[in-house]
């Protein structure tokens, strides 16, 4: 930045070209207040000099001071809409985006995908799907922001309907790797092992590079879900970079299985290469400990992630409930929740009361059964658990009552199932 500043400052004749830059320069750098020092210094601003601020102000997510800038400009093009748009996008303030969007007398593909991210980003997959089929011509970046939608939003067969779409839509429209890695993440979720392999084949007839570590690191957790181990490792260790994604879903595909020791010993390389972990290393690595039955391993591990920088987030105090519970420390489980600095989910709660399901405890029981009955009120599995529990104590009345509720209310059967057999 020093140099720049110098070689600016020694320039005898400064056009708008050469303020622009020093400007983007500082901003970049993030230092606004340089950056408004050059701005306010431009004898001649054009609408870069504009979009360069506006974009440093969304940035900063302060768009409250972009929407009041943006009000000053004189002129404004396709992309300093675009940056409004995505600013409020980032910020979680969708319905703002949209005010934006509907503003524009013109709009460009980066438009329109920037709202479909939005609302995928807050899970609106319908309003998504919506602005996705009124585009006019659509290209493979619209066709993976779609695609992808649907993979993170829990639709999987939506994802692998519109992958299907996209190539039958024109020879012209080939997937990138973004939209792979989607696509064989919607077939993680289903388990399609026949329809992943072909994914594969897909990659192999058309020359795509296997070193986009995007679809790499889809390919790891899709065979380590499909039980297949072997082939996960060999892409994870076929990767130019490993990255905190990559090691994360070797990580949980150890994890989920059984194979603990492993997933300890990348967890360990891991910190060795300077990697820092995140909330899905340490969601892989307490499942491992989980499934290995290492409770006093597991809790360090959990006692350790803040000192990773990583706050423990509501699912990890789900499978510590778990990994407590089933090793029969009721009541340190049964702590842990009341220690939560969130409130506990159905999730958390159903983990303690299969724990006691299994060890026959009424007290403990009773307590998580009644917060689960409040938070999903529908699910039969919570009564019959609390049912059973009644009935191994002999409590045969209490055990009758939840079963005539049961029918009475003919509440959906689901289930038990321990939190982390999900994961």
């Amino acid at each position: 930045m020093d140099t720049a500043k110098m070689v600016f400052d020694e320039m005898p004749e400064k056009n708008v070209v050469s303020w622009n830059s020093i400007l983007s320069r500082y901003l970049k750098a993030g230092n606004s207040g340089e950056a408004h020092r050059v701005f306010d210094e431009m004898p001649e601003k054009d609408v870069i000099s504009w979009n360069a601020v506006l974009s440093g102000y969304a940035k900063m997510g302060n768009m409250d001071q972009t929407l009041l800038f943006s009000q000053k400009m004189p002129e404004k093009n396709m992309a300093s809409w675009n940056t409004m748009i995505s600013g409020y996008v980032e910020c979680g303030e969708i319905e703002s985006a949209l005010s934006i969007f509907d503003m524009m007398h013109q709009r460009n593909n980066v438009s329109w995908i920037t709202m479909i991210a939005g609302y995928s980003k807050c899970g609106d997959v319908a309003s998504a799907r919506e602005l996705f089929y009124k585009m006019g011509a659509r290209d493979p970046i619209a066709f993976n922001a779609m695609i992808s939608c649907y993979a993170q939003n829990g639709q999987p067969k939506e994802a692998l309907k519109l992958f299907d779409e996209m190539l039958k839509e024109g020879v012209d429209i080939q997937p990138d790797g973004m939209a792979l890695a989607s696509v064989i993440s919607a077939c993680s979720q289903l388990g399609e092992l026949r329809f992943g392999s072909w994914i594969e084949s897909y990659i192999d007839k058309f020359g795509i590079h296997m070193n986009d570590d995007h679809v790499a690191t889809a390919l790891i957790d899709f065979h380590a879900k499909c039980g297949n181990i072997d082939k996960a490792y060999n892409h994870f260790h076929g990767l130019r970079k490993k990255d905190v994604v990559a090691y994360s879903a070797m990580i949980a595909g150890c994890a989920i299985n059984g194979k603990a020791v492993d997933a300890i010993n990348l967890f360990q390389n891991m910190l060795d290469a300077q990697i820092q972990p995140n909330l899905a290393t340490f969601t892989g690595l307490l499942t491992a400990y989980n499934h290995a039955d290492l409770v006093e391993e597991g809790y360090r591990c959990f006692s350790s992630m803040k000192d990773n920088g990583v706050v423990p987030s509501i699912d990890h105090y789900a499978i510590m409930v778990d990994l407590l519970g089933r090793a029969g420390r009721l009541e340190d489980a049964y702590e842990l929740i009341k220690s939560m600095p969130m409130k506990p989910h159905a999730g958390v709660w159903g983990a303690l009361l299969l724990a006691c399901s299994s060890h026959n405890n009424v007290e403990f029981g009773e307590i998580a059964a009644h917060h689960c009955f409040e938070l999903e009120p529908g699910k039969a599995a919570y009564y019959s658990q609390l049912a059973s529990i009644y009935a191994s104590v002999g409590r045969w009345s209490d055990a009758r009552r939840l079963r005539k509720i049961i029918e009475k209310k003919k509440l959906a059967r689901i289930p038990g199932s321990s939190w982390t057999e999900s994961t």
